[in-house]
């Protein structure tokens, strides 16, 4: 059966790259025609994919982006931050649409970029003009329908964000939120690290970037976009002994005036009819309950007083895979809602417990 669309990978051999192979081939309306990469050149994709074995018969290509993308009706850039930027003037000529999975044109605020990815940004002009797109569905769905440039949201974004929109919305975020996201190792890449090596990572939590995280300007800019106020996020993420998943937990004060079961209500009603996010009625979310799906759970807990007069402190909870929802699974549900099929198409699985 001939796929109605051409799609390619551009830096496919790592964690999230065999993520995104993974979902286009079981696509059955998007079919997967090349996956470049600077690795592992002219060998199968199961070289870096073992879970590939068999399935295809296509190999990594060694070539340039724009190389790549020809003839292509959409392209899942999967470079390195500050790589990428570099290589979208020559992807936006083959008039291929792109969801680029890196932070390049995720913030509107060029100096931002340069304080948080510590480089000038080579194209600013593209971070205000409304080229680009933020990749949250829950937000900016119909944008992304209408979008030919995406920019897919971080991880630790996507799983924060998912926490505390329901009360940016409501008009309720306004202030200080106090937020820890703890992480699996695969967030760091497939390149190893000191910080990724098993023996010590299986053994220990330990912070990184606190206060100082890329994703914090990420978190305030589309929090503020969804309603918040003057949103000042303090943001601590931990390294834990997991290879996959997110947990983010975030204190937010609101009036006291809005009731417990008010806040619980806007959860509610905020994701009703959302495909991929869940709010547990009988548990709090859990990082198990999503590994391996495109799926976030979210759950809150109203206090009965806060750390300020006439506060109310709001424990907010928010579970992802960081490869799937957070990474490969996000960026599919935009290509989906791009290319006008159904978003949820290869993204409904429901993982395996535990």
């Amino acid at each position: 059966m001939t796929k109605r669309f051409k799609a390619a990978v551009i830096g496919g051999s790592g964690y999230g790259g065999g993520e995104l192979i993974r979902r286009l081939l079981l696509h059955p309306d998007v079919e997967l025609v090349r996956v470049a990469s600077v690795d592992f050149i002219g060998e199968p994709l199961s070289a870096a994919h073992p879970n590939l074995e068999g399935r295809t018969d296509l190999k990594f290509e060694g070539m340039s982006p724009a190389e790549a993308a020809q003839g292509m009706d959409v392209v899942l850039l999967g470079l390195p931050h500050k790589v990428s930027a570099t290589k979208m003037p020559e992807l936006m000529a083959t008039g291929a649409r792109v969801v680029d999975l890196s932070g390049d044109f995720r913030l509107r605020d060029a100096a931002l970029y340069k304080k948080y990815y510590h480089a000038e940004h080579p194209c600013p002009e593209r971070l205000t003009d409304g080229t680009f797109v933020y990749g949250l569905p829950e937000l900016n769905r119909d944008a992304i329908k209408k979008a030919k440039y995406v920019a897919s949201p971080g991880c630790f974004a996507t799983t924060i964000e998912l926490a505390l929109m329901p009360l940016a919305k409501a008009g309720l975020l306004d202030g200080a939120v106090e937020v820890v996201g703890i992480t699996g190792s695969s967030g760091s890449g497939v390149v190893p690290s000191a910080g990724t090596h098993h023996p010590v990572r299986a053994v220990n939590l330990r912070t990184y970037k606190p206060l100082d995280h890329q994703h914090i300007p990420e978190i305030t800019q589309t929090l503020r976009d969804a309603g918040a106020k003057n949103v000042d996020i303090r943001f601590v993420p931990v390294s834990a002994p997991l290879s996959r998943g997110i947990f983010a937990t975030c204190f937010a004060h609101v009036s006291e005036g809005t009731s417990a079961d008010q806040i619980r209500a806007l959860y509610k009603e905020t994701y009703k009819g959302e495909p991929f996010v869940r709010v547990p009625e009988k548990r709090l979310p859990e990082v198990a309950a999503v590994s391996g799906t495109n799926f976030c759970e979210v759950g809150v807990q109203p206090g009965t007083d806060g750390a300020e007069p006439g506060k109310r402190v709001v424990a907010c909870f928010s579970v992802t895979d960081n490869l799937i929802k957070g990474g490969a699974g996000q960026a599919i549900q935009s290509m989906n809602l791009m290319l006008g099929v159904d978003e949820r198409t290869t993204l409904e699985d429901p993982g395996g417990w535990p």
